[in-house]
């Protein structure tokens, strides 16, 4: 959003009067203005403490506990000082900060409607459990489901993410942890009612701060982990510069897959790792092997051949990419045994590196690489289909091909794409336009 298009500032803009008018009816509301400003305080506070510490999200208990408490316009005026002087990293940072601030406004006051009509405050005042657990789910899933559909809108207009794309699974990866952050907060509004008072009622803040601080110290660690294959990767980049973007690439394809074959998220996530370093070897191969004009000689595809097992030694310590390993060393196996560095055959292949073959396959063929032209995507998969059941595992090709029918394939263009390809005949044991 640092170059925010004009119809992306008019939906900012939008979010922001609804804002306003969510707070009109606020003079004539019964506003209890010292816990406004008690919950706005603590807001605000937890806001720049995950600022300083760069904890990941926003503290949303307080948020839901104002739903629980005040009436809606007094409620949606608590995360406004907040959200208005809270640290941005990116710019613009007023237009950031009043979108932030609008969003929240309007999902707080809408839970606090939804919590208001199902009667709500009162199974709070008196402690009534279960039955204050009815209205507060309900405020939550509305607090949530506001949220997501207000995130998708900005994805969609300033991050020109596809409209298909941009609501798609927010919703469900969003609901279980504001639903935490919801139970805490109506923890905090039993106690705010209860004989102990505001006090109390604080103190709810601190196992969540705990728990909140060791969400942000995993978060912390999977940035340091991302931060360790963009290294790798960014370092065979620049030695193959024809390649460059293809590691990525083949890492999108891999998760496509994946995802198409029904794997969880994690193993999603691990399938990507697996694309995006499966040519981490090459940098054990000489530079001029593979920048070398012309037909490479046996022993020099011998060398080249190597860098699967290069790759393997290089990441084998990293333990947080699993199978991924086992993707990197066998990615040039083929099914009817005649690939290497091994020569496995059938399911003697790891599944993930079954899938990361096919997708590094179609990449190297829709792209411009040093000895060929991009194929057309439709070229490709007609190569992928022949190649199926002797060198590449008909499942993950029909995968590939099913969720690229779904989502299509834009690849990425290089600026070594401009130039025009050196002569290379292909291996024998590879389809076309891919070694």
């Amino acid at each position: 959003m640092e170059t925010v298009p004009p119809r992306a500032r008019v939906y900012v803009s939008c979010v922001a009067v609804g804002a306003l008018l969510c707070l009109r009816p606020l003079p004539a509301a019964h506003t209890p203005w010292w816990a406004v400003l008690l919950l706005a305080a603590v807001y605000g506070g937890c806001e720049r403490v995950a600022a300083r510490w760069r904890f990941a999200g926003t503290f949303f208990p307080v948020l839901l506990a104002a739903a629980f408490l005040l009436p809606p316009a007094a409620a949606a005026l608590v995360p406004l000082p907040g959200a208005l002087l809270s640290p941005v990293d990116r710019r613009p940072r007023g237009l950031r900060r009043v979108w932030r601030a609008a969003q929240l406004a309007i999902a707080v006051w809408v839970a606090a409607r939804v919590h208001g009509a199902l009667g709500g405050g009162d199974a709070v005042a008196v402690s009534d459990f279960p039955y204050a657990l009815a209205p507060a789910g309900a405020a939550v899933v509305a607090f949530c489901l506001v949220l997501c559909l207000l995130d998708g809108g900005i994805l969609a207009l300033a991050e020109r993410v596809p409209a298909r794309r941009a609501w798609r699974g927010l919703f469900p990866r969003s609901l279980a942890p504001v639903t935490v952050h919801g139970l805490a907060g109506l923890m905090m509004a039993v106690l705010w009612r209860s004989p102990y008072g505001p006090v109390a009622a604080l103190l709810v803040l601190c196992p969540m701060g705990v728990s909140w601080w060791a969400f942000a110290q995993y978060h912390r660690e999977r940035a340091a982990h991302r931060a360790t294959i963009r290294a790798l990767v960014q370092a065979v980049d620049i030695k193959d510069g024809y390649t460059r973007g293809h590691s990525e690439r083949v890492g999108q394809a891999s998760m496509m897959i994946a995802r198409e074959l029904g794997m969880d998220d994690e193993r999603v996530e691990v399938l990507r790792f697996a694309g995006i370093l499966h040519d981490v070897g090459k940098l054990g191969v000489p530079t001029r092997l593979l920048r070398k004009d012309g037909p490479l000689t046996p022993e020099e595809r011998r060398v080249i051949e190597l860098h699967p097992e290069y790759g393997h030694e290089m990441v084998r310590g990293i333990s947080f990419l699993g199978e991924a390993r086992a993707a990197v060393l066998h990615h040039h196996e083929r099914l009817d045994g005649s690939g290497y560095p091994y020569g496995l055959s059938g399911s003697q292949i790891p599944e993930s590196a079954r899938v990361v073959a096919v997708a590094d396959a179609f990449d190297a063929m829709t792209s411009t690489r040093s000895y060929s032209r991009a194929r057309p995507v439709e070229t490709a998969l007609a190569e992928l289909g022949r190649c199926a059941g002797s060198q590449f595992d008909p499942r993950m090709v029909t995968a590939l091909l099913r969720a690229l029918t779904r989502h299509g394939w834009h690849p990425v263009a290089t600026g070594d794409d401009a130039r025009p390809p050196r002569p290379r005949p292909p291996a024998p044991s590879q389809p076309k336009a891919h070694r």
